[in-house]
C-alpha cells in the first residue's frame, strides 16, 4: 500500500501574493533573501501585511550555513513569531524550514502557519520536506528531510519570477529538469509521481529555453514555475539520486551553482543508471523509463530502450548548450588539480547523501570516481 499526501496548499496564479492580506492580528516574520529587502516584492509584502506585526530577517546566503539558522532561530523568538513568510529561492526557503525545524525542538518559537513563496522556478522547496544545509567546517551539505518542515503554503506569483536572470534561470531550470528526471527513476518511484515529472520533463523542455531567451515571455515563466512545483512535488513523494548525492557533496566544496552542477552530471548519471555503455550489464527496466521521458519531449518516439536513454542524453546536450551551461567542470572553471584534491571528499560526502540510498543502482565509491572523471 501506498499513501500520497500532499500537505502543501497551493496559491497559484497572477496576484496570488495579494491573498496575504487576510492575515490579521499575527507575528510575522519574513525570512527573505538579501538582494529582496528594498525591492518592490518586500514592499508589497509589508503592505499585504499591514494588519499584522512584521518582522524582516535579511541574513540569508547560498547554501545556508548553521550560523545563519541560529541567528534567525534567536531573532524569531525575541519577536514572538507565529507565522513565518519564506520569500527567494531555495537557501531563504530551505533556512526557514531549518529556523521552524530547530526553533520548535528547542521550545524557542511555536509557528502556526508556514508560507513559502519562491522567486525562482528551480528547487521546488516550498512544496518538500527537504531543507539542505551547509556544515562550513567540514564543506559538506546535510539535507534536513522530515514532515515537520514542509510548508503549509505555497505561493507561485508569476509577477515574482518575471525579473529572474537569464543565468540564474537557466541554472534553476536545469535543477527542475534533474528533480523530475530523477524522481522518475528513484527506487521509491510511484505512478503519481510518475505523472507529474512526465508534465514538468515536458514544460522543461517546451519554455525553458523561451523563458532563458526572453525573460518577459510571461508564459514561459509562468510554465516554469509551474514545473519547478510539478517536479518538487513528484521528489518530495520518491526523493533522488546519486546526481543530486554527488551535487551536494561536489556544491560544498567547489562551490559550483547547484542547478549547474545538477546539470554537467546529468547525462553521465543518467548513462550509469542504465549502465548503457556495458551491453552485458544494460539495465532495460531503468533504461525504459528514460526512453519514456525522451517521448514526452515530443522529437519522435521509440520503443527500443537503448535509443531512448541516449536520445534522452542527446536531447539534455541540446538543451545545455542552447541555454550557454558548461558541459565539464573545467570549462565551467575549475582546474583538474583541485578535482583532484576534493575527489576522495566528494565521493565520501556523496555515498553518505540520503538522496543516493534511492539512486535505482548501486552506486559504489568507484563509480562515483569515474562519474567525476567524465565530467572533468
Amino acid at each position: 500500500m501506498e499513501i500520497i499526501d500532499f500537505k502543501t496548499k497551493l496559491w497559484i496564479g497572477d496576484y496570488a501574493l495579494a491573498k496575504l492580506q487576510d492575515l490579521h492580528n499575527k507575528h510575522v516574520f519574513v525570512v527573505t533573501d538579501p538582494f529582496l529587502k528594498d525591492n518592490g516584492i518586500n514592499k508589497q509584502i509589508e503592505e499585504y501585511l499591514k494588519n499584522s506585526e512584521c518582522e524582516l530577517f535579511t541574513d540569508i546566503v547560498p547554501d545556508p550555513p548553521i550560523d545563519k539558522i541560529v541567528s534567525g532561530i534567536q531573532k524569531m523568538a525575541e519577536f514572538h513569531a507565529d507565522t513565518i513568510i519564506a520569500v527567494g529561492g531555495g537557501s531563504a526557503i530551505d533556512a526557514a524550514k531549518a529556523m521552524k525545524f530547530f526553533g520548535e525542538r528547542a521550545g524557542d518559537i511555536k509557528i502556526e502557519k508556514f508560507f513559502a513563496v519562491p522567486t525562482t522556478s528551480g528547487t521546488g522547496s516550498e512544496v518538500t520536506n527537504f531543507s539542505i544545509l551547509t556544515i562550513p567546517s567540514t564543506e559538506t551539505k546535510v539535507p534536513l528531510i522530515t514532515d515537520e518542515i514542509q510548508p503549509d503554503i505555497a505561493i507561485l506569483d508569476t509577477d515574482l519570477v518575471m525579473s529572474v536572470p537569464s543565468q540564474v534561470t537557466a541554472d534553476t531550470g536545469l535543477d527542475v529538469l534533474t528533480h523530475a528526471i530523477e524522481s522518475y527513476v528513484s527506487s521509491n518511484t510511484n505512478e503519481v509521481a510518475n505523472v507529474l515529472s512526465e508534465k514538468a520533463v515536458n514544460l522543461v523542455f517546451k519554455y525553458l529555453e523561451k523563458a532563458y531567451k526572453n525573460g518577459d515571455d510571461r508564459e514561459a515563466r509562468s510554465k516554469m514555475h509551474l514545473a519547478s512545483c510539478l517536479a518538487g512535488m513528484a521528489f518530495n513523494l520518491t526523493s533522488l539520486g546519486i546526481n543530486h548525492g554527488i551535487a551536494h557533496a561536489a556544491g560544498a566544496r567547489l562551490h559550483v551553482p547547484h542547478g549547474r552542477i545538477n546539470a554537467i552530471l546529468l547525462p553521465e548519471v543518467i548513462a550509469f543508471n542504465a549502465s548503457l555503455d556495458d551491453y552485458d550489464a544494460f539495465d532495460n527496466e531503468t533504461a525504459k523509463k528514460y526512453m519514456y521521458l525522451a517521448n514526452c519531449i515530443g522529437e519522435g518516439t521509440t520503443t527500443n530502450s537503448r535509443i531512448g536513454t541516449q536520445s534522452l542524453i542527446r536531447q539534455i546536450k541540446r538543451l545545455r548548450q542552447k541555454l550557454n551551461e558548461p558541459a565539464t567542470l573545467t570549462e565551467y572553471g575549475l582546474t583538474k588539480e583541485t578535482l583532484q584534491e576534493n575527489k576522495q571528499a566528494i565521493c565520501e560526502g556523496a555515498l553518505n547523501d540520503q538522496c543516493t540510498a534511492t539512486n535505482p543502482k548501486k552506486v559504489t565509491f568507484a563509480d562515483v570516481t569515474d562519474i567525476l572523471a567524465k565530467i572533468i
